[in-house]
């Protein structure tokens, strides 16, 4: 199949257009970022930090990038340069406000990396007002469904997706490769290797950890919990480590993007931090059990829409969940200014609406409440007329997301 335009790339054209900040580009390994971004890349622009030639380049300093892109000349339009997985790179930030103070007026800079990008201060300069963060994530039905930059956080025309490529994603997952290839047995080998390299590679390289062989144990442990409720003294038990020790290791499992904690939304912001949250896999295809996986899938396009909304400036927005100590539950609320703005229960088939629902959007006031069922067929309507409980099929709701 040829490549998907990605929704990215003309987020990251209409920002090179309209802003001389740098864009960073967050996200998991092979979800696009060097495709979407090398595409960008003037002429001799592309620089990538894992290549000998370009690392040696970097390593002298802006000047010497400047001239290899030609920034000296005089050009009828500004050259783009992009960096990828230059967060290798120890000296990082210091490289890029050096390059971006002398040359920023004739360049516009994108920088990419697997993990997140941490540029808040910790001692020296700062990067703050030089830089847009964007969050990349996989394919989603609103971005295959269209892939057009979002002028308002919801679309108000559900848009309709083939059932074959509705399949695909809820079989082989959003990352392009195994989405396009549409072979189990390539998808099997391709999960095993990304795997692979998250432990043996970025966890080694990037962190202190020693331990690798229970990390690669905790890794299998949370694609069987993706989903729940997290004990963080449960998995330090089986995993034999601390509970300081988990938590730190699920720290990093969420800034190398293997996946994700939903925490539970409370007026009071302490309560919230103390309720144990939920992990999901950023990858759902590796989620067995078809219930987790319906939930997993709907939690990557909810998370997906709530960043791209904040980093394209809509508002702030957050993803959480809701649970009280009669244990009724929902599965995600959407957060917008910090008050509830949507609620979505996940359900595979079951179409009776769950009574949570009722309970909770008057408890909160959020103005949407759905029942997201994946098993019901698309149905060509606006989901967010809606504003009483209302079971929607999952494919309509989520194409009118990002």
């Amino acid at each position: 199949m040829p490549p998907i335009p990605r929704l990215y790339e003309r987020v990251f054209a209409e920002h090179l257009r309209e802003h001389r900040q740098m864009v960073l580009v967050a996200g998991p390994r092979q979800v696009g970022k060097t495709t979407t971004c090398r595409a960008l890349a003037s002429e001799g622009g592309y620089l990538n930090w894992d290549d000998q030639d370009h690392r040696r380049l970097i390593l002298q300093g802006p000047g010497a990038v400047a001239a290899r892109v030609g920034l000296e000349r005089l050009r009828s339009e500004r050259a783009v340069v992009v960096f990828d997985e230059l967060h290798r790179y120890g000296r990082w930030k210091t490289f890029l406000k050096g390059f971006f103070d002398t040359w920023g007026d004739r360049a516009r800079v994108v920088v990419t990396g697997s993990s997140r990008l941490d540029v808040y201060r910790r001692g020296g300069d700062s990067l703050m007002g030089r830089y847009f963060l964007y969050r990349m994530h996989p394919l989603t039905v609103g971005e295959l469904a269209d892939p057009a930059v979002p002028s308002e956080p919801v679309r108000r025309a559900p848009r309709p997706l083939a059932a074959a490529t509705w399949m695909a994603l809820w079989e082989h997952g959003g990352f392009p490769e195994p989405f396009l290839r549409r072979d189990r047995r390539f998808s099997n080998r391709w999960q095993r290797l990304r795997v692979q390299q998250l432990v043996r590679e970025d966890i080694r390289d990037l962190t202190r950890i020693q331990e690798i062989d229970r990390i690669e144990v905790l890794v299998a442990l949370l694609a069987e919990r993706s989903g729940t409720q997290l004990s963080y003294s449960s998995l330090a038990g089986e995993v034999q480590v601390s509970v300081d020790t988990m938590r730190r290791w699920l720290t990093v499992l969420g800034t190398l993007h293997h996946g994700f904690l939903v925490r539970p939304w409370f007026k009071n912001v302490t309560r919230s931090l103390r309720k144990e949250p939920k992990w999901y896999c950023s990858d759902w295809s590796t989620v067995a059990d078809p219930g987790r996986r319906a939930e997993t899938l709907v939690a990557g396009h909810l998370l997906k829409a709530v960043h791209l909304w904040t980093d394209l400036g809509f508002g702030r927005y957050e993803l959480r969940y809701l649970r009280d100590r009669q244990k009724r539950e929902v599965d995600f609320v959407i957060v917008r200014d910090g008050r509830p703005w949507i609620l979505v229960e996940v359900k595979l088939a079951e179409e009776r609406l769950d009574p949570a629902l009722r309970h909770y959007q008057a408890q909160t006031g959020a103005r949407h409440t759905f029942q997201a069922v994946l098993e019901m067929p698309w149905v060509d309507a606006d989901c967010f007329a809606r504003t009483e409980p209302c079971a929607v099929p999952a494919r309509t709701l989520l194409s009118q997301l990002a």
